[in-house]
């Protein structure tokens, strides 16, 4: 399968990011890809009020991605914040395109390194898996990524990919634990992975002020055995790359990892 992962930097406005995405989604699909994946935040950078911008998967913002996937003819995951109960939002991944109409809701939330998501964010409690052309695709976003226990759900329902859109925090050792912690996933649930950050908003040219966490780029395809295939560096790009699902039935048979488990097995 050829997957596209779209590394851009969006800003506050939701509108003017649906046309960075229908300018991707058109790239992507003009390069074959038959998925393509958008960070964490791509309707508004982290850092804009969040509660004033936040609708729900019926409402216009939503609306306008399938018709960009549906005109590109390819499935679209992308990063949004839909209404949550209590008042807060939930940072939701929505998939939708030819045959497929999901959506996960953040598990993991980022109250790490001084930044508190849960104050404006409700926590997301569900696995969440699609298929595209018969391969299943695990949602993940951002800080779920120091959880291996998600990734292995994602191999235990039958997932051979992982999607994770984020917008990585800037600082120390940050962009050292995004490489560090995107390979360990793959090779601990010998699942591809597909990392997609926010571009470093400076590579884009631009100022911020916000200590919210806005992107350090460095986007990459992993293989099930924890090799990074391909790579971008901080600036915006398009990474298309081929996803080979037998590789992760062979690398399974020579390291099982999910068969030898003792500890959290799936009943």
């Amino acid at each position: 399968m050829r997957i596209a992962l779209s590394q851009i930097t969006t800003g506050p406005e939701p509108e003017q990011n649906l046309a960075l995405l229908r300018e991707q989604a058109d790239r992507a699909a003009e390069a074959g890809a038959r998925l393509v994946v958008f960070p964490e935040a791509a309707m508004a950078c982290f850092g804009t009020p969040l509660g004033p911008i936040a609708e729900p998967l019926d409402g216009p913002w939503a609306t306008e991605v399938r018709q960009i996937a549906k005109d590109a003819g390819l499935v679209v995951v992308a990063g949004m914040f839909t209404p949550a109960p209590d008042g807060r939002v939930a940072n939701t991944l929505l998939a939708t395109g030819p045959g497929v109409e999901t959506s996960y809701d953040k598990i993991h939330l980022y109250d790490a390194f001084g930044f508190a998501e849960s104050k404006t964010v409700a926590p997301g409690s569900q696995v969440v898996t699609f298929d595209l052309d018969g391969v299943r695709i695990g949602l993940a976003t951002c800080y779920d990524v120091r959880f291996p226990e998600l990734f292995r759900a994602h191999a235990d329902a039958g997932a051979v990919l992982s999607v994770l859109p984020a917008s990585w925090g800037a600082g120390p050792g940050k962009r050292e634990q995004w490489d560090l912690l995107t390979r360990a996933r793959a090779l601990d649930a010998t699942v591809w992975l597909a990392a997609v950050g926010q571009a470093d908003p400076a590579a884009s040219g631009r100022t911020t002020t916000t200590s919210a966490p806005t992107g350090i780029g460095h986007s990459a395809l992993i293989g099930p055995d924890g090799t990074v295939r391909e790579r971008l560096d901080a600036e915006p790009g398009l990474l298309v790359g081929e996803v080979d699902t037998e590789e992760v039935a062979a690398v399974r048979r020579s390291v099982a990892v999910l068969d030898n488990r003792r500890l959290g097995v799936r009943p």
